[in-house]
C-alpha cells in the first residue's frame, strides 16, 4: 500500500511542492512548502489518531495533508480543486486504489474556505490542520514596512498550538498574538471565514473547536 513515504520520494510531488512555493513567493503569499505541508500532515495526522481512527485512514490523512497545497504550482486560483485532481493523478501512477484516492481527492478539492467545507473525515482534519498553521515563519517578505495584512497578522504570531483533548472530545487553537505588530481584531478581520470552516470541520468529527489568543477564550 502507498504511504506517506512514497509520496515523498515521488520527483512529480517534489517538483509540484518546489513550484507552488516559487509561484507563491513571486506573488508575495506566505509559505506553503515543505514546512507547512509537513505541519498539515502531522497535525492531520495527530486528530486522526487522537480520534481512534484506523491506521489506514490515518495514512491517507497523512498523505492528504502532505499533497493539500500542491495546486499552487498551477494557479493560487482554484488551488484545491487543480490539487484535488494532480494529487488522484499521481497517486493512481503510483498504485494507490481507486477509493484511496478517491478520498484524498475530496479532502484536497474541499480544503480551501472559498469553496470547501468538511464532506468526510479525513476532510475535516485536514482543515483542522491547515487553518491552524498560522505563524511568523510563514511570513516569506523580510521588509516589514511593506507587509500587508496577512504578512502582519502571521508575523505577529509567535506561538500557535493546536490541542485535542480526547476525553472532552475539545480541540483547541492556541494562539499567542504580539499586539504592538497588530491587534487581535486584525486577525478575525482575515480570519474569519477560516474559523468558521474550523468550526464546522470539528463539529462534522463530532468535536468542539475553541479559540484562544493571549490567554482569552474568543470562541
Amino acid at each position: 500500500m502507498i504511504t506517506l513515504e512514497d509520496v515523498i520520494k515521488n520527483d512529480e510531488v517534489q517538483a509540484f511542492v518546489n513550484a507552488s512555493q516559487k509561484q507563491l513567493k513571486a506573488l508575495g503569499y506566505t509559505e506553503h512548502s515543505n514546512r507547512h505541508i509537513s505541519i498539515v500532515s502531522k497535525r492531520t495526522e495527530e486528530i486522526l489518531k487522537k480520534l481512534k481512527f484506523d491506521e489506514r485512514t490515518i495514512e491517507l490523512g497523512k498523505i492528504a495533508g502532505y499533497l493539500h497545497d500542491i495546486g499552487n504550482c498551477v494557479n493560487r486560483v482554484d488551488h484545491a480543486h487543480t490539487g484535488a485532481i494532480l494529487a488522484y493523478n499521481i497517486l493512481k501512477e503510483m498504485g494507490m486504489s481507486a477509493e484511496e484516492r478517491t478520498e484524498i481527492m475530496m479532502a484536497i478539492g474541499n480544503h480551501d474556505e472559498k469553496t470547501g467545507t468538511a464532506v468526510s473525515d479525513i476532510s475535516a482534519a485536514l482543515i483542522l490542520a491547515d487553518k491552524s498553521d498560522v505563524h511568523r515563519d510563514r511570513v516569506v517578505n523580510t521588509n516589514m514596512s511593506t507587509f500587508d495584512i496577512h504578512d502582519r497578522v502571521n508575523y505577529a504570531v509567535t506561538d500557535a498550538k493546536l490541542n485535542l483533548d480526547e476525553i472532552s472530545r475539545k480541540i483547541t487553537l492556541t494562539l499567542t498574538i504580539d499586539t504592538e505588530i497588530c491587534p487581535v481584531l486584525d486577525y478575525f478581520q482575515i480570519f474569519m471565514e477560516r474559523t468558521m470552516m474550523s468550526k464546522y470541520a470539528a463539529k462534522y468529527l463530532n468535536i468542539w473547536f475553541e479559540l484562544v489568543i493571549n490567554g482569552i477564550k474568543l470562541l
